[in-house]
């Protein structure tokens, strides 16, 4: 559902769906039985949303998660097509 939502509102999206980190990466808020999930993504272009990967948390995304996804970033910049699902790959 929070996936769609980013999908259909993307930069529009705002708290408590989602939250702006730092350099470029957002969070993705999602809770479950009482544990609260995030999703780090970035936009690529104006076309794309990359999720980097995903954590249940405490307090605030800890620093290391954010730099994770700075790297991921910075990785799929150099060559999208190498970080791009393809089906029947």
């Amino acid at each position: 559902m929070r996936l769609k939502r980013l999908e259909d509102l993307g930069h529009e999206l705002r708290r408590p769906e989602a939250d702006f980190l730092r350099d470029g990466i957002y969070e993705l808020r999602a809770s479950y039985q009482g544990v609260h999930y995030r999703m780090l993504y970035f936009f690529y272009g104006g076309k794309a949303v990359v999720v980097t990967h995903g954590l249940a948390k405490e307090r605030e995304v800890p620093k290391q998660e954010i730099d994770k996804a700075i790297r991921a970033q910075s990785a799929f910049g150099l060559n999208p097509a190498a970080h791009t699902f393809k089906p029947g790959r």
